[in-house]
């Protein structure tokens, strides 16, 4: 009998398949999104991660990034919990009383950078605050802080801080509304995505934030004054998840390379966004908003009066079981370890 050329060839690929245990297909995971597309944290991080995790498992492994929200902010961890989507980013701060141990680094006077926090954080992280256990239910891909966070303001005078009392400022995070009570201030928790409409309307007077988000959300014409502190009044703390499920999925050599770029890559691709983006924002104020720094007088009755705010947040990462004061004194030490390039 006559075999055709072509079936031997077909019949070669077939049996080579066969060996080959088949062609891999692609894995496609989807990742919730809720900011802006031109948002740096989806624009410069977590989209090009979203590629890059592509290429390192050489297309085996796709993210389709959503175009709109599936729900506010707050749902985006139990999204990924219970598998409605696959990655999931958000603020650990707004769910609060959920998480205890993020607070850690957003405690005061931290550093000047958030790449050196948000590094330092993931090794801190990974090293001892995740034996709390609050993650548990997810693969965590990364934890990292924005840049330090600032006091601005209008129509309050912020030659003196104590022209503070009463202002309603819009804050976000679990520190943050006790630095604002220690001001002697009032906290209006809010997304960051709301903050236009909020000073827009009068409904606060000023707001905490980090430089860039200032810009990002276009309050320069909505504020007039600003004081900044060295290492920040607070950062906040942002998580990227993926559902548990899908992540023990995937192939070995697939999560291998995936956790070669998640963990502290993510956190310093973040943390260097966020300084590059926090010195635009700075510089877009530059003749619009009166921005002077602290003195060394009120830094010195700043760290005073925020004592018990940190002693407080110290005692809840306590709760969980890690020494929370062993754990901030290790975080300080990492900064200083990034800062100096280790």
């Amino acid at each position: 009998m006559k075999i055709s050329t072509h079936a031997t060839l077909a019949s070669l690929a077939l049996a080579s398949s066969l060996f080959l245990g088949g062609p891999a297909q692609a894995e496609t995971v989807t990742m919730a999104n809720w900011l802006p597309p031109s948002h740096p944290l989806m624009k410069d991080v977590l989209v090009p991660y979203a590629e890059d995790i592509s290429k390192v498992t050489e297309g085996r492994v796709s993210v389709n990034v959503l175009p709109s929200p599936l729900g506010p902010p707050p749902i985006h961890f139990d999204l990924a919990v219970n598998g409605i989507a696959d990655i999931t980013y958000g603020c650990q701060g707004y769910t609060p009383g959920r998480f205890k141990t993020p607070s850690l680094a957003e405690v005061p006077f931290l550093g000047n950078s958030s790449e050196s926090v948000s590094v330092a954080y993931w090794r801190v992280f990974d090293k001892t605050l995740r034996q709390a256990g609050e993650y548990d239910e997810v693969k965590v891909l990364g934890v990292f802080v924005h840049g330090p966070g600032q006091l601005f303001t209008k129509g309050r005078d912020l030659s003196d801080l104590a022209n503070l009392s009463g202002a309603k400022l819009r804050i976000g995070g679990s520190v943050a509304p006790d630095v604002t009570t220690a001001l002697g201030a009032v906290p209006v928790q809010s997304p960051s995505s709301k903050a236009y409409e909020l000073l827009k309307g009068g409904i606060v007077d000023g707001i905490l934030f980090p430089l860039e988000s200032v810009a990002y959300f276009k309050l320069i014409d909505l504020l007039d004054q600003g004081v900044t502190v060295p290492g920040g009044l607070y950062n906040t703390s942002f998580f990227v998840v993926m559902n548990k499920a899908k992540w023990e999925a995937l192939s070995d050599a697939d999560k291998a390379a995936i956790d070669a770029i998640s963990g502290e890559a993510l956190a310093r691709r973040a943390g260097k966004v966020w300084d590059a983006v926090d010195a635009k924002g700075r510089a877009a104020m530059e003749g619009k908003i009166a921005v002077r720094a602290a003195t060394e007088a009120e830094v010195g009755s700043l760290t005073t009066l925020l004592e018990p705010v940190v002693a407080k947040h110290l005692a809840n990462v306590s709760a969980t079981g890690i020494d929370g004061a062993a754990a901030l004194a290790d975080l300080r030490a990492e900064v200083k370890a990034v800062e100096a390039g280790q």
